[in-house]
This record gives structure tokens, C-alpha cells and sequence, in this order.
């Protein structure tokens, strides 16, 4: 691992299909659940007008990207069938490419991911960093961006006594390795994104540690994507309940920009927007960004 004094903030350009996301200053992606079982009450399955009202409101509100999840990741879910995932997501997606954005898909099943970007989705958002069968084979045929997300477990036993060595080492160590694995299936380093996975196979102090040394994972110049909107970490910090812990979520939405998060993967997306443009005014003197 490698220090560093600070965090250089380079005007990285994410390839995401026809896209190309610029990421001088950290973007905003917008949570579309799909789902009936959200953790954060807010999924919209069955509607594709729900969802499409949603989208336009997150991107009014300051949104770049639209992240769409057919299936719930929260602790102790179980997964859902292929066909009932498609069928939740499939639409959306028709839906929400004409809105004229960069779309993403949650999911870690390679059916969904082809069919998704069959649909014009232009990212795929795997908790499982493509280690599925064929997975890797999906993305590397086509020319979504993706990421890769550092999970131990899965999310029905995810939270089970997770144990790390080192969490910050072994966290990077897992994203390179996958990094690795995509690179040599032929997937640019542009079209890579990572996340360190709040939340998922970590205890609060994982957490903690987790964010406390995200700096030290940006050395390798791939982008991070930072979700930790609402998340149950919030909760155990401040004693509040998932509907109250906007203030939370946008404190920390701030926190990760300053170490280094490329994207910032949020559900209140107005007020995370007014939070970083103070943020940039302030810190970047750069008023008017967002």
C-alpha cells in the first residue's frame, strides 16, 4: 500500500458506451429501485411510470447517471429469479435510455447484464465484481462501463462475523485482482470503475477503517464509486432510523468526495448536490460547478 499526503484529483473520462462521463469533479448517480423489498422504502416495482418520474426528478435535481436494481442487496436478502429480475428491469431501462443519460444496472446474474445493455444500458453495477460465470465474458463483448464492487459473502450471509486481516489491504487487493482479470479479458482500464462496498461484509468499524483509508485505493487511478446513502452504518453511528438519515448520508456524500470518490451513489439527490457545490465552493474555489 501507498501513502499519500493527499488526494490528486485528475480529470479522469469514465467510457460508458456511447457516453463518455468527464470526472474532474465528482457526479452524482441517482438510485432507481425497481424492487419490492428495498432496505430504503423507496423501490418502484411494477411501474415503469414511477420509475421514469423518479429519473426525471434526480436528474432535475443534479443526477449524471441512473443506477437501476431489480434485486434487493440488503443484508440477509435472497436472490430472485433471472426472469423476475428481467422483468423488472428490462422496461426501466427502455424507459429510461431515452431520457438521454448514462444508465446503469445493478445485478450480478450475466443474463440480466446482457439483456440490460441489449435494452441501451450503458454501465453494469456488479456487487459481485463479475466473478459469476460468464460475467466477464457479457462486458467484455460489449461496450458498457462497469464496476466492481469488493463484497465478502453474499448478502444473505454477508453480515455474519465478516473478518479481515487488513480491511483496506485486503479490499484493494481484491479489486486489483479483478481489475486484472477484466484487463486481460480485453476490457479498457476506461471503461473501470471501483467501489469499495460499504456495507456489504463489514462490521461498523470495517466501515469506518474502510473510509478512513479511501484515499489510499485511488492510487491506482481507477475511479471510485462511493455508495453509502442511508446505509445501516449511518444508523449505528447517529441511532436513526433509515428515513432519517438524509443528514447522514449527505455529511458522508462530502466526506468521500474529499478522499477522492469519482461518483457518488446517493438517493437524495438535491440535497447531496447542494452539499458538494458548497463543498466546491469553498474547498475547490470553484463556485457555479454543480
Amino acid at each position: 500500500m501507498r501513502e499519500r499526503d493527499d488526494v490528486n484529483r485528475q480529470a479522469a473520462v469514465w467510457h460508458c458506451g456511447d457516453y463518455r462521463v468527464v470526472l474532474d469533479t465528482p457526479v452524482i448517480m441517482a438510485i432507481i429501485n425497481v424492487t419490492p423489498d428495498s432496505f430504503s422504502g423507496d423501490g418502484v416495482v411494477g411501474s415503469v411510470d414511477a420509475a421514469l418520474c423518479q429519473a426525471e426528478r434526480a436528474l432535475i435535481d443534479g443526477a449524471s447517471i441512473l443506477d437501476i436494481g431489480g434485486e434487493s442487496s440488503r443484508p440477509g436478502a435472497l436472490p430472485v429469479s433471472e426472469d423476475e429480475e428481467l422483468s423488472r428491469v428490462v422496461p426501466v431501462v427502455e424507459a429510461l435510455v431515452r431520457l438521454g443519460v448514462p444508465v446503469s444496472v445493478d445485478t450480478v446474474k450475466p443474463g440480466v447484464m446482457r439483456e440490460a445493455i441489449a435494452a441501451g444500458a450503458a454501465i453494469i453495477n456488479d456487487i459481485n465484481a463479475l466473478r459469476m460465470d460468464g460475467a466477464i465474458e457479457v462486458v467484455a463483448q460489449s461496450d458498457a462501463g462497469v464496476c466492481l464492487m469488493h463484497m465478502q459473502g453474499e448478502p444473505r450471509n454477508m453480515q455474519q462475523a465478516p473478518d479481515y486481516a487488513d480491511i483496506v489491504g485486503d479490499v484493494e487487493s481484491f479489486l486489483v485482482e479483478r481489475v486484472s482479470a477484466l484487463e486481460a479479458a480485453g476490457v479498457d482500464r476506461s471503461r473501470i470503475t471501483l467501489d469499495p462496498g460499504f456495507g456489504f461484509g463489514k462490521t461498523l468499524e470495517h466501515n469506518l477503517q474502510l473510509f478512513r483509508g479511501m484515499s489510499l485505493l485511488s492510487v491506482h487511478a481507477y475511479p471510485l464509486l462511493v455508495g453509502v446513502s442511508r446505509k445501516s452504518m449511518l444508523g449505528a453511528v447517529t441511532g436513526r432510523a433509515v428515513g432519517e438519515r438524509m443528514p447522514a448520508s449527505i455529511v458522508t456524500a462530502v466526506l468521500a468526495a474529499q478522499r477522492g470518490a469519482a461518483i457518488l451513489r446517493v438517493h437524495d439527490v438535491a440535497a447531496t448536490r447542494d452539499a458538494l457545490a458548497m463543498w466546491a465552493a469553498i474547498d475547490l474555489n470553484s463556485p457555479g460547478i454543480y
